[in-house]
Order: C-alpha cells, then sequence, then structure tokens
C-alpha cells in the first residue's frame, strides 16, 4: 500500500467534523431567536408601561359645562388638517410639590401671570403664539364654577382675575368673549412642571444683559450669555420688578424669547432623537399638566407637537396682542388693547390666515429665539447687529434681552 494511502486511511474522516458543527449553529440560532423574542416582549412592556405611566401623569378636566352655550363658532379654514388653538395658562399653584419658591402662605387662591394663545394652521405650515398682557383691562363675562356656581362678570378688570375667580373654564370664556376666536385645548402648566421640562434638555439657552438680583424673591442670576435651567430658569422668566423697566411686558418678551429657545432645542437639537431626554422631557411636562379631554393622552400630544415639528422653525413665530398703556390715573401700569390692530390680529387667528408683517414686525422667531439680523423691538442677539438701532438696543435691555 503506497505510503500517502496509508496516511489517508490514519486520519479521521472531515464528514462527522462538519455534522458536528450544524448542532451549534442550530444552538446559537435558538439563542439568538429567543434573544430577540425577549427583547422584543421586554420593549412592547415598555412602551405599553410607559404610554400608561405619562398618559396617567396627566390630570384631565372637562371644563365644557362651564363655558356656556353662547362659544364663537369655529371658523372652516383650507388645508389637509383643521387648525388648532390652544390657551396655554401658567399656574402659581404653590400647594402643589416643587411650586412653592416664594414660601408664600398656602391655600390661597391661584393666580396665571401668564396666558399664550398656540395658534397652528390647518396646512400645517405656521404657528404663532400670542401672549396676553396679564395686566390688560378687559370686561370679564359671568362664568360658573366647577359646582356651577354663577361667578359675577366685570369691567375694566385686570385680565388673570379670572383664573383667580373660576381657573381654566373663566380664562377660556373670557379670552373667547373677548376676541371671537375658539378655543379648541386647553394646558395649564405650573411651576414644577415647566422647571422639570428645562432640566429634561439640560438647560435653555439666555442672553442676559445686566445682573438681575431680587432678595425679595430669591432671585440672583449674573448677567451674560449661557444655558440656564433648574430654579435659575424658572427664575429668569419670572423676574420683573428688578429688571429691565419692572413691567409686565418686559417679562413677556423674555418669556417669549425663552419659550422660542426652548422649541429651538427640542426640536433642533436632539431631543427628539434621544430616548433619555425626549422620555425625561414628556414626564417632567404631563406630571404637572391639566389638560382636556382631548389631549388626554400621550399619543394625541404628540400628534399635537408632530404638527409643530414639521412646520419649521423660522414659522413658529411669537407675538404679543398690541396694546398701549391706559393714561386713567386710576389704572396706572394697566394696559388697553388697540381696537383695531388687535381685532386684526384676533380676526386672521380665527380665520386661520397668516398674519400680517404689521402684526409680526415684532415677533420672536423660533428660528432665532435671542435675536435676529433684521430689526425686531422685542428681539435680542448675544452678539451686535449693524441692522438695531441705538433705540432698539435699548428698549431690548429694558425687557432684559440682550441687543
Amino acid at each position: 500500500m503506497p505510503e500517502h494511502a496509508a496516511r489517508t486511511q490514519s486520519q479521521e474522516p472531515p464528514a462527522p467534523k462538519r455534522r458536528g458543527k450544524a448542532p451549534r449553529k442550530n444552538t446559537i440560532g435558538r439563542v439568538l431567536l429567543a434573544s430577540a423574542v425577549v427583547l422584543a416582549l421586554a420593549t412592547g412592556l415598555g412602551v405599553v408601561y410607559l404610554y400608561r405611566h405619562l398618559s396617567g401623569n396627566l390630570n384631565v378636566v372637562d371644563v365644557t359645562s362651564q363655558l356656556g352655550s353662547d362659544r364663537p363658532e369655529k371658523q372652516e379654514a383650507a388645508g389637509p388638517q383643521e387648525p388648532l388653538n390652544i390657551l396655554v395658562m401658567g399656574s402659581d399653584d404653590r400647594d402643589a410639590a416643587g411650586n412653592n419658591i416664594d414660601n408664600q402662605e398656602l391655600g390661597s387662591t391661584d393666580r396665571s401671570d401668564t396666558t399664550i394663545l398656540m395658534h397652528l394652521s390647518a396646512d400645517r405650515k405656521r404657528a404663532y403664539g400670542v401672549s396676553i398682557p396679564r395686566d390688560s383691562l378687559v370686561t370679564r363675562p359671568t362664568c360658573k364654577t366647577e359646582d356651577g356656581e354663577s361667578i359675577p362678570g366685570g369691567t375694566d378688570v385686570m385680565w388673570n382675575e379670572a383664573f383667580a375667580l373660576g381657573g381654566p373654564a373663566c380664562t377660556i370664556r373670557q379670552f373667547e368673549k373677548t376676541t371671537g376666536v375658539f378655543v379648541d385645548h386647553y394646558v395649564v402648566i405650573d411651576f414644577a412642571g415647566f422647571e422639570g421640562m428645562v432640566n429634561a434638555i439640560d438647560g435653555v439657552p439666555v442672553c442676559i444683559p445686566e445682573d438681575i438680583v431680587d432678595p425679595a424673591h430669591g432671585i440672583n442670576i449674573p448677567s451674560g450669555t449661557r444655558e440656564v435651567e433648574g430654579r435659575e430658569a424658572l427664575n429668569y422668566v419670572r423676574a420683573r420688578y428688578t429688571l429691565g423697566d419692572g413691567s409686565d411686558i418686559s417679562r413677556i418678551a423674555r418669556q417669549q424669547a425663552f419659550i422660542a429657545s426652548m422649541a429651538n432645542k427640542v426640536i433642533s437639537a436632539g431631543t427628539l432623537a434621544r430616548v433619555d431626554r425626549l422620555v425625561g422631557f414628556l414626564d417632567a411636562a404631563t406630571k404637572s399638566l391639566q389638560v382636556d379631554p382631548g389631549l388626554d393622552n400621550v399619543i394625541k400630544i404628540a400628534k399635537m407637537g408632530v404638527g409643530f415639528q414639521g412646520i419649521g422653525l423660522e414659522n413658529i413665530q411669537f407675538v404679543t396682542v398690541p396694546f398701549e398703556y391706559d393714561q386713567r390715573p386710576e389704572y396706572s401700569g394697566r394696559v388697553s388693547w388697540l381696537p383695531q390692530q388687535s381685532q386684526d390680529l384676533w380676526s386672521k387667528i380665527a380665520a386661520d390666515e397668516p398674519l400680517t408683517k404689521r402684526l409680526t414686525s415684532d415677533a420672536i422667531s423660533a428660528a432665532k429665539p435671542t435675536g435676529s439680523e433684521s430689526k425686531k423691538k422685542n428681539g435680542s442677539s448675544s452678539k451686535p447687529s449693524p441692522a438695531v438701532s441705538p433705540e432698539e438696543a435699548a428698549e431690548a435691555e429694558a425687557n432684559g434681552l440682550c441687543a
């Protein structure tokens, strides 16, 4: 027998080795398949849990019975979807956890120093945030409490009295009767919720032209351009008496710039793609929100949010209802809406029409929340711009914004 044949016979046949690898492959395959099933199951359960958790955070209150039968009709608009009007109210409820930041007496009447109407166009190409000064003098209609008791109306009363007397229902009724704009949804958010949302996105960039020092309210914020978060962020949007001209109007300008900057970061800085940030943001928000039944779960809120995301930052604008300071001595510091200009504003919102350049000349855009190269009275910028006049720069600083 040839030598190479003998060596061949003495070697183990290769076939059994090939057959031996098959069971190993099957084992690995079964492990991978089982792992995938477990992972999918765990992920599915996680989604269900998260949905229930976030939706369970919401405080859903139906105030429809308190709004009366004489509400304005919602005008039809051309577009693939319906236009939405969401009335957002900031509450200083000090009984809720984390809200009594001024150490005031608990159990007192809640107030709302912030009211913003968010309008989302039917074609989802425009969004406007219209701020209403808390010091606006208006005619408040009769409204009802949750128990159905009547709350008398009033003439030449401050805007924010409605919330103190009858909560969001009274404010919604006052808004609809004053503007003729139908409110689709309402949202009330408190101090703690606002602070938590800012923290969830690791702060919001602002530009502060001068130190903010208010010992009476525990506010001490150094000047500069940086990101603020936590209690500092809340104090920044609340500051009034020791910053700029001390008016509510200057505070509105800072609030608009802050919200625009916040929207910019949520939409453009990867927050929506970061699961940890997004969940944290939604968890903080839903814990402190009171909403109507139309927004009773996070899916409905998310659908509304997607509408804002697709608009584009440059088309999300914040304006203030046109006003002038009241000249009557007994109403010093109060403001009255300019009849023609404010009527034009609300008529266009109700009809879902784009606002004119005149109405948006002072608008703050989410694309450039702290200023732009164009002239704007309430705008600001961390860098000097040759398009901003000394008068406009002085006014921006009076509003607590950089110019």
